[in-house]
């Protein structure tokens, strides 16, 4: 009887600690990205939304939103401030100039891209010590990670739009 007991307090604290080790992981990243947005010039979500830019290749204004789940007028300013600071250029559909895409530039991005290559050897030498099934559930992990973010984000976003709830009344003053 106490094995059962046992197993669900086993692994709400396994729970636990996983949740704080991803926690401060998360944390470290965002403090790794916003130095390097700081030697950039740029913000760190801009940063990250070229981020996105890197991975996701010439995209629109629309997919951006989409992968990053900001809206289309937060990813205006994104990128007008990222093509002002030198980093993306808007570049017109050869077949329908109504649409734009996207595109990084290689150069600006290469010199940023330098100050990730600790962070790159770091996670190659971790990684290195898995076995390639270990290694298929860390991509299935972090896959499902980003996907349960990006729905996370979108409930964010109706936390913020919702009515603001009134405060209760007050009942008098505190004693003191």
């Amino acid at each position: 009887m106490k094995s059962t007991v046992s197993r669900p307090k086993a692994r709400a604290a396994l729970l636990q600690e996983l949740e704080e080790a991803m926690r401060r992981s998360s944390a470290q990243g965002v403090i790794f990205g916003q130095t390097v947005a700081n030697v950039a010039g740029i913000s760190g979500s801009d940063l990250e939304c070229l981020d996105f830019l890197n991975l996701e290749g010439r995209v629109t204004a629309g997919r951006l939103a989409e992968v990053t789940g900001l809206t289309t007028g937060a990813i205006t300013g994104v990128v007008d401030r990222l093509e002002k600071a030198g980093f993306v250029r808007r570049e017109r559909d050869e077949t329908d100039r109504r649409k734009v895409f996207i595109a990084t530039v290689p150069d600006s991005v290469a010199q940023i891209g330098r100050f990730y290559v600790p962070m790159q050897q770091a996670m190659h030498k971790l990684w290195s010590t898995y076995s390639e099934a270990e290694l298929q559930l860390l991509l299935r992990f972090a896959s499902e990670s980003y996907k349960s973010v990006l729905e996370a984000t979108e409930a964010l976003k109706g936390l913020i739009d919702a009515p603001k709830q009134k405060a209760p009344k007050k009942l008098g003053r505190p004693r003191r």
